[in-house]
């Protein structure tokens, strides 16, 4: 399946049903009076976070949705049917926005979590609406009312834990292997991973989400490479696990230059916890692990970690290391209520 991680999508709810003028028709009944129904309400247009999904892809081919409208009024009091909801499911973490990109209308991050962002016109009233005591035998009736129409953008972040970040080549891949299902794709060339990939990690009888992003270069921010969009699905990370290539030269300034896009991104990225830790120390000699610790220790201002996901040396300690920060960040069963009760669909 293909990864799709932004979709613009044009919207359009239904026009309500109009009134209906009519009159009761019947032998031996001289004054039937009024009994034209109203119509029926426009069907909204509502974007559902659903399970099962991880891209947008539906909405590559796809970018018109339609709910449909409503029925006019029938005599004999017969009201018209309302018309049929337009539903756009997407997966857990999509955020709705405005044409421009800018506005932010919703963010899905709870599954099942439901938004309406057109809302369908009201049916018009049928001439038995207006029926009074001074007004025996109206003759009008109101027409439905137009439905709603608008553009929105998708943009999909990926819910996880904790993230990967580093240069290409640093591991990355091959780490998330090492500790998930995950098959991701694994070379010994830069950017072999051209989309984000999770995995479900599990220590100490626990679990949590592992995300691994296509890897950053200097000058992402400015499109270099692949540039810096992918930072956008670890912004919803509680932590950060930075890996450097302990082979790739001086390990300190390779995290500099990963923490300087990190840095140029924003949105608040630069503020997560982190943990720092040397891969491929299977492939250095002890002299050469103790100096690139020795560089990265300078460089981060903080102990780094030494890890091999080929012999699965240092492993367990970077997903403990991990699963302490997870557990911190995560809410309350308090907030968590909070929170849920908080919002309005």
């Amino acid at each position: 399946m293909k990864f799709l991680d932004e979709a613009k999508v044009y919207i359009r709810s239904g026009d309500g049903g109009n009134g209906c003028v009519s009159f009761r028709r019947e032998k031996f009944i001289e004054f039937g009076g009024p009994n034209g129904g109203d119509g029926g309400k426009g069907g909204d247009v509502i974007v559902e976070a659903v399970e099962g999904l991880n891209t947008l892809i539906d909405y590559r081919f796809q970018q018109h949705f339609f709910a449909k409208n409503g029925r006019a009024g029938m005599g004999k009091d017969r009201h018209g049917a309302n018309g049929a909801d337009a539903v756009l499911k997407v997966p857990v973490g999509t955020q709705i926005y405005e044409e421009d990109g800018e506005i932010l209308l919703a963010d899905l991050t709870e599954l099942g979590q439901r938004v309406v962002l057109a809302r369908g016109g009201n049916g018009g009233f049928g001439n038995a609406y207006f029926k009074s005591s001074t007004n025996r035998a109206p003759r009008r009736a109101n027409p439905g009312q137009p439905g709603e129409e608008r553009t929105i953008r998708l943009r999909l972040k990926l819910i996880a834990d904790a993230g990967i970040v580093g240069l290409p080549n640093a591991g990355k891949s091959t780490f998330l292997a090492r500790v998930s299902a995950a098959k991701p794709k694994i070379a010994d060339y830069p950017f072999t991973t051209l989309q984000p990939q999770l995995g479900v990690v599990e220590i100490d009888g626990r679990e949590f989400v592992l995300a691994d992003i296509p890897g950053l270069i200097e000058g992402a921010h400015e499109g270099v490479g692949l540039g810096d969009r992918f930072l956008g699905h670890v912004e919803r990370c509680r932590v950060l696990l930075h890996l450097v290539d302990g082979t790739g030269g001086d390990a300190g300034a390779a995290y500099k230059t990963v923490r300087a896009e990190i840095a140029a991104y924003g949105n608040g990225l630069a503020d997560k916890p982190e943990i720092v830790a040397l891969s491929k120390a299977d492939a250095l000699s002890a002299d050469d692990t103790k100096q690139q610790l020795a560089r990265l220790k300078r460089a981060a201002k903080k102990q780094p970690l030494a890890v091999s996901a080929v012999s699965g040396d240092g492993v367990a300690e970077v997903l403990r290391a991990l699963y302490q920060v997870i557990e911190k960040a995560r809410p309350t069963a308090a907030e968590a209520s909070t929170t849920t009760s908080a919002w309005q669909p």
